[in-house]
């Protein structure tokens, strides 16, 4: 009979140090709960390489800025090859890549063993030539050190919506479904009508059988892709209640498929769309939200859980105040803009100090697959910067630490809360 292995207390503040840096470095992320990425079989929906990697739309946001020789009209003229190389020689070699999104194409390229110093475009491009997109995924994953993430699954994207309704393809289980109803809740003007064209008996008043009928196309939805969360993006001017049709939407449709689904509802709020139209997918902004629509919504459906991430700086304090008084409630990542090393590390020490270990720390929100390894490796010193701080607070007092306890409680954070969430 094997003798179970007594906890391995750690006994000096460089010892704890030590560990929580090696277990935030080390530990497999379990799950990425929200990016935009695609599993293989759906082609070329899922991006990847140099020349996406680097005309992401952070990117693009910038060389615009930096760069105003090109006007965003002539920018996106361009073939998707001349845009990589305006915004290399834009952002990377007339100037330093200092900024986040650009230090992250370094990290993804290093990551790779491609010589950054070189700054050859072409060798970058033969390396993901040579390559498969089975065989990169693979590459990226273990770069990444991540076991599975969570893709954003729109039924109402033309390119996607015949990928899922194709019958008996292999799947991938390390990339897990949200489904997203934006066209429902957001632009419901614009749902109807193709609901309507699909056999869904709905009107543009919510009349008759319309919230019975979008319930069924959530649950058929559901019952073809098997999604994590049911998500949306919200403005900032999100209300709730509201004489929009996005209440009645959310309290008698989508709240009970996710209650009969035992799966979380996932608001993430604060965008503004296209504050500069010229730069189209990078022209969104920030808005401060209205928490107390957060909070009426907990509050009106206790039973259900919400799974939620705001954009806004200013509305960290307020969500974690929230989240304090509605156990149902679980904020994850730092979302988009809030995606940069200062604010990552004020964010994760408010939610440490204010909900010690109920959220999930983090979110890649990959658009490209080569991002998943540049977004969780810049997080992880963060992470241990954060804890190693709390964890000596706690060791001054006199309260005993192990490797064990640090390991459990990293997992957490970096997804097995949401797992644990899921009943998982």
């Amino acid at each position: 009979m094997r003798t179970p292995q007594a906890p391995s207390v750690l006994d000096s503040r460089s010892e704890i140090a030590n560990q929580v840096e090696r277990v935030c470095l080390e530990a497999p992320i379990p799950v990425d709960v929200h990016t935009h990425l695609y599993s293989p079989r759906f082609g070329d929906l899922l991006l990847w390489g140099f020349d996406e990697l680097v005309t992401y739309h952070y990117l693009i946001a910038e060389v615009c800025r930096t760069n105003r020789a090109v006007s965003p009209d002539a920018y996106y003229a361009l073939s998707k090859r001349e845009q990589a190389d305006h915004i290399w020689r834009s952002l990377f070699l007339d100037e330093s890549p200092i900024s986040e999104a650009r230090r992250g194409v370094l990290t993804a390229l290093q990551a790779f063993g491609l010589d950054v110093e070189s700054r050859d475009l072409e060798q970058y491009r033969e390396f993901f030539a040579s390559t498969t997109v089975e065989e990169h995924v693979d590459r990226v994953f273990a770069a990444a050190n991540v076991e599975k993430v969570v893709m954003t699954n729109d039924p109402f994207d033309d390119q996607e919506r015949p990928i899922w309704e194709q019958q008996g393809l292999e799947t991938d289980d390390r990339f897990l479904a949200a489904l997203r109803i934006d066209k429902i809740l957001v632009t419901w003007h614009e749902a109807q009508p193709v609901l309507s064209g699909w056999g869904y008996d709905v009107a543009a008043d919510l009349s008759g059988d319309t919230l019975s009928e979008v319930r069924r196309f959530l649950t058929d939805w559901a019952g073809r892709i098997h999604p994590v969360y049911l998500a949306v993006s919200l403005a900032s001017s999100f209300a709730y209640p509201s004489d929009d049709p996005s209440t009645l939407l959310i309290d008698e449709a989508v709240i009970p498929v996710c209650r009969e689904l035992g799966v979380p509802f996932a608001p993430m709020l604060g965008v503004k769309r296209l504050i500069n139209p010229a730069l189209q997918l990078a022209g969104d902004g920030v808005g401060k939200c209205d928490i107390a629509a957060l909070e009426r919504l907990c509050a009106n459906h206790a039973d259900v859980s919400f799974f939620v991430t705001l954009l806004s700086r200013e509305n960290q304090h307020e969500l974690c105040v929230a989240a304090r008084k509605f156990p149902n409630l679980m904020p994850f990542g730092c979302w988009w803009f809030l995606n940069d090393p200062s604010l990552i590390e004020e964010m994760t020490r408010m939610r440490v100090e204010l909900l010690g270990l109920s959220f999930v720390a983090q979110h890649s929100d990959c658009r490209i697959l080569d991002q998943l390894v540049y977004k969780w490796r810049h997080f992880r010193p963060i992470l241990a910067k954060v804890l190693t701080d709390k964890y000596l607070d706690l060791f001054a007092t006199g309260w005993q630490l192990t490797t064990e306890q640090i390991e459990a409680d990293v997992h957490a954070l970096l997804g097995g809360n949401f797992l644990d969430m899921l009943g998982r």
